[in-house]
């Protein structure tokens, strides 16, 4: 997650919220078409398609915005490693929506921002402070709550998601280092164009790939577009609102996909789950606290 700058104030926290309720309702949107799509086809083959629409969608976009001459070649390896750890960790995403509770899913998605945290400090060389530390145990202690090790099986879906919020935190990672000098028409360029191939090379090895049948490429454009405006929508939120403001607001994606879970799949509301998500969100937002209180010192 971006954080807005630490001297910001929440200028437009109504326009903020409207944009959080597009980002909540596309997440969960390409939650329940992940679901549909699955169906019929693999996670890869969902991936593979989605990424050729992506590619239709930013040279559109591109042209139409003449950006399209930002693409550079001067970073490709950065773009491959953070398209194979973008590739990887979407694949296993989608593969838990369809295999394990949407909310359990979320809850564990949300611990990729302390993932970050403790990657920064190894790969960038940020400093691990006293909060950062505290913020780190609290989100484990939530993890606990969540998955409650012990009381069933450790199942594929739940290792899947947590997996997945390692890999999204690794891309996070990378794409930090790529906003140093690329701009985004180039992030996304590449993002769909390398994932396409990497989608390519994984379908076809087995020499068979899936052709979606008409029923199923609604699903498939639903989840190439929601992913995009998912992205934006946060983006944008954070443009007009401080971290702080914005991720309460984005915790409401948890209660949102629970109910989604109960309602279309009769998925039945875990205390555990419910109960380690509100940790993890306070480890987030305590983490979120102390680096702007971090950045208005240095001001």
């Amino acid at each position: 997650m971006t954080l807005a700058p630490a001297h910001a104030a929440p200028v437009e926290p109504l326009k903020a919220a409207v944009w959080m309720i597009g980002a909540i309702v596309s997440f969960s949107t390409m939650a329940v078409a992940g679901r549909a799509a699955a169906l019929e086809l693999s996670t890869f083959e969902m991936m593979t398609y989605r990424s050729a629409i992506g590619v239709v969608i930013v040279l559109v976009l591109g042209a139409a915005f003449g950006t399209l001459g930002q693409v550079t070649r001067r970073r490709l390896d950065l773009h491959l490693w953070r398209n194979l750890a973008h590739f990887t960790g979407q694949n296993l995403w989608f593969y838990a929506v369809t295999v394990s509770p949407l909310a359990l899913v979320f809850a564990l998605e949300f611990t990729s921002p302390l993932w970050v945290m403790v990657l920064a400090a190894i790969f960038l060389g940020e400093r691990l402070t006293g909060a950062k530390v505290m913020a780190g145990l609290i989100g484990f202690a939530g993890v606990l709550l969540v998955v409650q090790p012990g009381s069933a099986p450790l199942s594929t879906g739940m290792i899947a998601a947590a997996s997945a919020a390692v890999f999204f935190a690794t891309t996070a990672i990378f794409t930090k280092r790529l906003t140093r000098t690329e701009t985004i028409t180039c992030i996304l360029f590449y993002l769909t164009v390398m994932q396409l191939v990497i989608g390519l090379i994984v379908c076809l090895a087995d020499g068979h790939m899936t052709v979606p049948s008409a029923a199923t490429w609604p699903w498939i454009a639903v989840i190439a577009v929601c992913g995009l405006a998912a992205h934006f929508c946060l983006t944008t939120a954070l443009s007009l609102a401080p971290a702080s403001v914005v991720m309460p607001m984005d915790f409401a994606r948890l209660p949102a996909i629970a109910l989604v879970g109960l309602m279309f799949y009769a998925e039945p509301l875990q205390w555990g789950v419910l109960a380690g998500a509100i940790l993890i969100f306070g480890a987030n937002y305590i983490n979120i606290i102390g680096m702007q209180r971090a950045a208005r010192n240095v001001a």
